[in-house]
């Protein structure tokens, strides 16, 4: 067990109703980087969360640098130099860069923190990872981007032999994440392990080693990267064959549904105007920062706009807050589920029934049997895997928090959907169900309107692309140039980039 740097033999976790873990083991060596994949619910996160002591295991041992870890916290973990960066950040945004990164290993002055060092060598750490920001910056201020890179910053001063990365790039550029590539391979030549966990095979098959594929919390198989192809590791992550990553139905578009004018945000974005109409699905593309998620903040009022109009069946709507887009039948699916879709420490059916209690009104109180067979309507055909609706929704894994979201808007039955980054950290079977549901949503009718920072995404489930560029829309392009191959990846990355 020496060779390794951590070992893992069969583990086994139980929660009730729930057989999470049944008996996984894997090892990973010095300077390896070694992927974990499986469909969200397939215990990848339970298994971390046993290697990093948030959970006890039921069964199985955990060794690390040969010696066995009885690790009863995360605290315990990290003192043993095992580290875990998630997917859902945890800062504290009050906090500056400095504290954030210094938390627990504060430098002190006799009694008091030395904030004038911390800020010294916190701005060192910052330009090493090419990073220009004033270390007294709150962590509010910094994008979902830079504060995964901050994240990644404070695992690797921290001195860690293994570091746990989980979709590490969902939320980074181009350019921050082949930054993280080069951090990553500055960690391999110190013989550091890392476990990288995420739902991007192609990102998966560059930079590890060897790949562990989970299914249904057990162990499938490890295989080196090199041998190995995008469609066999799909078929050994769902058990099945899927023939087509993008399942868009070819729909018959109707008439306008939304439409926005001249919308504008001061220093945001300005002059945007597009049309949706029943049945399309519209794709937004762009770089992290180019406006697209702001845009769709200020149509669902989430944010103020400045100055524009929004339409629905033709009617001009005014917009101040959620509550006014929720009631002109605007329903939004933001980027964040955590932050802004859900309700953690609620169930299921109160997640789902929210923003649609009016609906459920018996006099002063809640018609609980029509809540409960709308809701287990939702679960059946969205295929929330949960062991009850009366579950908390923090319980579930990413892809199945993203269908209680899903869920929650399409009880509210809208006529226009807007989804950002619908996909974002869940698996490819969890993906195709979405892309599914999206396709039989517009041949009802409904209008949508996806953005996604995956432009194979975008080019493979949309009927128009508007590409947007400063907070600018700076091109747009058709499903049948698509189809014909006149527009290419290459083609909307080169608007995305366009100066305006």
């Amino acid at each position: 067990m020496e060779q390794y740097r951590l070992e893992v033999k069969n583990l086994h976790k139980r929660f009730p109703g729930v057989y999470a873990v049944k008996g996984v083991s894997f090892s990973i060596a010095p300077g390896e980087v070694h992927a974990l994949v499986g469909e969200n619910g397939a215990g990848k996160s339970t298994l971390m969360k046993m290697i990093t002591g948030e959970y006890i295991p039921d069964e199985g041992e955990v060794y690390h640098n040969g010696a066995l870890v009885k690790a009863k916290s995360v605290a315990d973990s990290q003192k043993n130099g095992i580290a875990m960066i998630h997917q859902e950040l945890a800062p504290l945004p009050d906090m500056t860069i400095s504290e954030n990164i210094f938390l627990g290993q504060e430098i002190m002055k006799g009694k008091f923190l030395n904030h004038r060092e911390m800020d010294r060598r916190t701005a060192e750490i910052l330009k090493e990872y090419g990073m220009e920001f004033d270390p007294r910056t709150k962590v509010r201020k910094l994008s979902v981007a830079q504060i995964q890179m901050l994240e990644i910053i404070k695992a690797v001063r921290r001195n860690a032999d293994v570091i746990i990365m989980d979709e590490p790039t969902s939320s980074l550029a181009d350019e921050e994440t082949k930054k993280l590539f080069e951090i990553i391979a500055d960690l391999k030549a110190k013989q550091v392990a890392i476990i990288y966990i995420s739902h991007r095979l192609e990102e998966i098959l560059k930079i590890t080693d060897r790949i562990t594929v989970l299914r249904d919390g057990e162990y499938i198989k490890t295989v080196p990267a090199s041998g190995v192809t995008q469609g066999e590791l799909i078929e050994m992550m769902v058990g099945r064959t899927l023939d087509n990553r993008y399942p868009k139905e070819e729909v018959p578009v109707g008439r306008p549904v939304f439409e926005v004018r001249n919308l504008c945000r001061k220093g945001v974005f300005e002059d945007i105007s597009f049309t949706v109409k029943a049945g399309e699905i519209l794709g937004f593309c762009g770089l992290v920062g180019a406006g697209r998620s702001e845009i769709m903040n200020a149509i669902f009022g989430l944010d103020k706009l400045d100055s524009g109009q929004i339409f629905v069946d033709g009617r001009e709507i005014k917009v101040k807050g959620p509550q006014d887009a929720i009631a002109n039948k605007i329903a939004m699916v933001s980027e964040d589920r955590k932050i802004y879709g859900l309700v953690l420490n609620r169930s299921i059916k109160e997640n789902i029934s929210l923003p649609n209690l009016a609906e459920h009104h018996k006099s002063l109180f809640i018609n609980k049997a029509k809540e409960v067979r709308e809701v287990k309507e939702y679960e059946a055909a969205l295929n929330i895997k949960c062991a009850n609706i009366d579950v908390a929704a923090g319980t579930l894994s990413g892809g199945n928090q993203q269908k209680v979201v899903l869920a929650k808007w399409l009880l509210s039955q809208p006529k226009v959907l807007i989804l950002d980054e619908p996909t974002r950290g869940i698996d490819v079977g969890a993906k195709f169900e979405i892309y599914k549901m999206m396709g039989e949503l517009a041949k009802k009718g409904m209008a949508i309107i996806m953005i996604s920072s995956e432009l194979p995404e975008v080019m493979g489930m949309s009927d128009r692309i508007l590409c947007v560029s400063g907070g600018k829309i700076t091109g747009e392009y058709n499903r049948g140039d698509i189809l014909s191959g006149k527009v290419t990846q290459e083609s909307l990355l080169h608007s995305a980039l366009q100066e305006v």
